[in-house]
């Protein structure tokens, strides 16, 4: 797995504080790190991010609209999906930027973790990828899919394929679906690999369900190159701001989350991304 981040000293600082998540959880009391007092509205606001689209979501934040509203803010670029949400919960960055909240659910499940959504932002249609197929109708079986091997993506991936009649699912599954919950699969073998190193097994197997943000920094676009998206409407997938529990209410974070929801961050996503990345404002589901 790659999980580089831009600032050395705060990788080795997290990844310690990864390792002692796994190992022993955290603290069942979510204020007790926040609760430090007022905040200082002149510090630079710090956010782990991916680096595509979230950063460049956030850089242009930062370089076109943060300044109107007082706001300084220092974007992080982390390239895994662990390190953002163990960096938050430790006080390592201030909020982070890069996952759903199905995934932020089950993070916090898992590590005991005190992490909450605060404004949805986007939408990155999964999709499904090859350099063999030019089709649907090409995948056959005795072939092999790679999928994501978290839980929530590969629950997402494998319901993707049912939808596009790859596979069939048991009832009801969801997208909690894991392998073993295939009833059919129509001759396909699957390869789990972690979400960002699936664009670089494209070569290696015969297609690939990839996340939006890995397809895009690996130079694909997924409007034109996925053989099939995720539809958007009623899509539970919108990406979200995240802080830890009790600093919903920092001025700093409010400012931000008005940004990302205005009207310039809408037209960027539209010009940028061309419909690989949807814009999908408003408050996160319950």
């Amino acid at each position: 797995m790659r999980s580089s981040i831009k600032s050395t000293a705060l990788a080795a600082t997290t990844a310690a504080l990864a390792l002692g998540l796994t190992a022993c959880g955290t603290s069942s009391d979510p204020s007790a790190a926040s609760s430090g007092g007022t905040t200082d509205e002149s510090k630079p606001l710090v956010i782990a991010a991916s680096p595509s689209p979230h950063a460049d979501i956030l850089n242009f934040v930062k370089d076109k609209l943060a300044a109107k509203e007082g706001l300084k803010i220092e974007v992080k670029e982390f390239t895994d999906y662990v390190l953002p949400n163990t960096a938050t919960e430790q006080g390592q960055v201030d909020a982070n930027f890069f996952q759903h909240k199905p995934y932020l659910d089950d993070f916090n499940k898992k590590n005991s973790t005190h992490i909450v959504p605060v404004v949805n932002v986007h939408l990155e249609p999964l999709g499904l990828y090859s350099k063999k197929a030019k089709s649907l109708t090409d995948i056959k079986a005795g072939q092999t899919v790679a999928v994501p091997n978290d839980p929530t993506n590969e629950g997402r991936a494998l319901q993707l394929l049912a939808a596009n009649k790859l596979i069939t699912l048991k009832e009801g599954v969801g997208t909690a679906a894991k392998l073993a919950d295939i009833t059919d699969k129509k001759g396909l073998e699957f390869k789990e690999l972690e979400a960002a190193t699936v664009p670089r097994a494209l070569n290696d197997v015969d297609a690939a369900v990839i996340n939006g943000n890995y397809a895009i920094e690996a130079k694909l676009v997924p409007a034109k190159d996925a053989l099939v998206l995720e539809k958007a409407e009623g899509n539970p997938y919108a990406n979200l701001l995240a802080v830890k529990d009790g600093k919903q209410n920092d001025p700093r974070i409010q400012k931000l989350a008005k940004l990302l929801n205005t009207d310039e961050v809408k037209k960027f996503i539209e010009e940028k991304y061309q419909g690989s990345v949807i814009p999908a404002f408003g408050a996160p589901a319950s």
